[in-house]
């Protein structure tokens, strides 16, 4: 099979409805029309949440005392304008380097305002994967292929990642399979480990891959470290971002993008404020009283499953739309994350428009070479469970995510079977029932014990 024949993320539009191109809603404030809209696709980040937010078993943060979130008067009356003041003025005054890196220390504190250890953690982290970057760069001119390289890369990240956010998982699996006792001193989970641990990945495989420029120590902690994308996203692949640290704030449109900044960070606070909050509070109770009771009502279960569903919505687009906010108050555009997914015909559009930065992050780096495989049988459709799988625990680690992502990847994998098969062309109402009826069904998934 060639990668062009590959079709998972790409969707054909259903009958009864024009293609979404044609059928576009104004720009949002982020993106003018002028502009070419950079697509790319998460819950929040489940190793985002510190532990004792986690006995709730929501995917995100509903409240997060102590702890400075993009809704907190801590961020919005305090840290963001000294920061964005401090970042202005020294570019006004013709220090753009030390504007740039006073972004890094800023984003620095802001991890460290979570909890200061996570600072040597993400430094260790930056630092290892620059070494590796930089050899790599100097070998890859010399002529040699750097594979091994790129695996010792591979390997400490997802160990990483493991150690943190599965090794707990995985020995409470084996007690419960093997009935041993074996103890495991939990650990906290870092802010956006996963997040963090997805960016690097990218450069190194990119640079492995293809090449990348050379960029210098200072640009590529920035890169890492940028403070608006930590808690919840979008993920930010380096040519995205790293160019635009030499843009000048203030250049042409700065009026203009502060607007756009303030309008989007207003528009995902009132998301935030006035409907994922609101939605906690009706679905709580239900999923509270279903982990006593273990029975719940028809009209109940359902109640809880679709206010769940819009509470993921409302929650982390939440997030993305403040985090896309404030990275225009600093000139930077960061791709976008939700393109208006519960509107979608088919569960293969759905996952196109929402948190597209992951899917297109599973597409390139897990699905393409999966699915062009010579090694599995029916790699294409083999490539989706896997793919859907490992999205699961992606999202946390417990068979609870793993099987949302299983269920996730099933629904693709026979949407897909049954387009190539038939072809057939349902009408719009139809298909957007269908759609919406199989992701409520499987949100509860994502929230269970």
């Amino acid at each position: 099979m060639s990668r062009s024949e590959v079709g998972l993320f790409r969707a054909r539009p259903a009958a009864g409805r024009p293609p979404r191109a044609g059928n576009r809603k104004a720009p949002c404030p982020c993106h003018p029309p002028t502009e070419r809209r950079e697509y790319g696709s998460r819950h929040q980040d489940m190793a985002a949440i510190p532990a004792e937010w986690k006995a709730t078993r929501a995917p995100y943060p509903i409240t997060a005392p102590n702890r400075m979130l993009f809704n907190s008067r801590e961020f919005i009356l305090l840290f963001l304008p000294i920061v964005l003041s401090l970042f202005l003025w020294l570019w006004k005054q013709g220090h753009a380097r030390t504007a740039v890196n006073s972004l890094t220390v800023a984003s620095l504190v802001f991890y460290g305002w979570w909890n200061p250890a996570y600072v040597v953690l993400i430094g260790s982290s930056i630092v290892a994967n620059f070494t590796l970057t930089r050899v790599m760069t100097h070998r890859t001119a010399r002529g040699h292929r750097c594979t091994g390289i790129l695996t010792l890369g591979l390997v400490f990240n997802l160990a990483l990642l493991a150690y943190f956010k599965y090794a707990s998982f995985l020995v409470d699996t084996v007690n419960m399979l093997a009935g041993t006792r074996i103890e495991w001193t939990r650990v906290t989970l870092p802010l956006a480990i996963s997040f963090f641990t997805f960016q690097q990945i990218s450069f190194l495989v990119d640079l492995w891959r293809r090449g990348c420029p050379s960029y210098n120590f200072e640009r590529y902690a920035a890169y890492v470290t940028f403070f608006p994308h930590e808690i919840a996203g979008p993920i930010v692949r380096h040519h995205e971002l790293i160019p635009q640290f030499e843009l000048d704030p203030w250049r042409d449109g700065f009026w203009e993008r502060m607007a756009r900044g303030l309008t989007l960070f207003a528009i995902g606070l009132v998301k935030k404020v006035f409907f994922a909050d609101p939605l906690a509070g009706v679905v709580d109770p239900i999923f509270a009283d279903a982990a006593k009771t273990a029975t719940l009502g028809a009209v109940d279960a359902w109640v809880g499953a679709v206010g769940f569903a819009w509470q993921i919505y409302f929650d982390f687009s939440a997030y993305t739309d403040m985090a896309l906010g404030v990275a225009l108050l600093f000139g930077y555009r960061l791709p976008i994350n939700f393109d208006r997914p519960y509107r979608s015909t088919s569960i293969r559009e759905l996952w196109q428009h929402w948190h597209m930065t992951l899917s297109r992050f599973l597409r390139d780096y897990l699905f393409i070479p999966l699915a062009t495989s010579r090694w599995l049988p029916q790699p294409r459709f083999l490539g989706m469970l896997i793919t859907m799988f490992l999205a699961g625990l992606w999202h946390g680690a417990s068979w609870t995510f793993a099987a949302w992502g299983l269920f996730q990847g099933i629904g693709l994998a026979t949407y897909t079977a049954i387009d190539r098969r038939f072809q057939w062309k349902l009408p719009a109402w139809l298909g957007w029932a269908l759609t919406m009826i199989f992701w409520f069904e499987s949100s509860p998934l994502f929230r269970s014990d």
